[in-house]
């Protein structure tokens, strides 16, 4: 298949679904066909990059789109000062409550085995699907699926103790 036939194949495939995608975010209709253009010049500019074994085509393509959305929103980026009214002065600081809750997070972590720390990490700090992580963890995804319930409610009851 020649590399237009392959572009018009991926147009035809995901035209649609970045639309959709894009029109759920941006409410101009003309800004959001601006970025599914952009998508797609990016995903034929970059199709002979494309390697299968990283991800497959939808998950490169999706990047892609969600990419290109961000850097709409850096570049539209619409300032305005806050009314008097909405000062937090005295209020509390989202800062220290951020900090607060990964200080608490990260001994609620610590809390817990080896193995359910680490699936915790891949599944959620190098955000890997489940699949993935049973193949990273040497176990099957069935398996997989009981011990991330099960780290999910070891971490929710740590947490929970930290709390009180």
């Amino acid at each position: 298949m020649s590399i237009t036939a392959e572009r018009e194949a991926l147009y035809a495939e995901y035209a649609g679904k970045v639309r959709g995608y894009v029109l759920g975010r941006l409410s101009n209709r003309d800004d959001a066909e601006d970025v599914v253009s952009d998508v797609f010049l990016k995903v034929y500019e970059k199709y002979p990059t494309f390697d299968a074994d990283r991800a497959s085509v939808s998950t490169w393509v999706y990047t892609i789109t969600r990419n290109t959305v961000i850097d709409y929103f850096r570049v539209h980026r619409t300032c305005a000062e806050l009314p008097e009214e909405l000062s937090d002065e005295g209020g509390v600081d989202d800062g220290l409550l951020r900090r607060e809750s990964l200080q608490m997070l990260g001994e609620a972590l610590g809390k817990l085995d080896d193995r359910s720390r680490a699936l915790i990490v891949l599944r959620y700090y190098k955000r890997m699907s489940l699949k993935d992580t049973a193949a990273r963890m040497g176990v099957s995804y069935a398996y997989v699926k009981v011990l991330h319930k099960e780290a999910l409610r070891l971490l929710r009851k740590h947490m929970g103790e930290s709390v009180i």
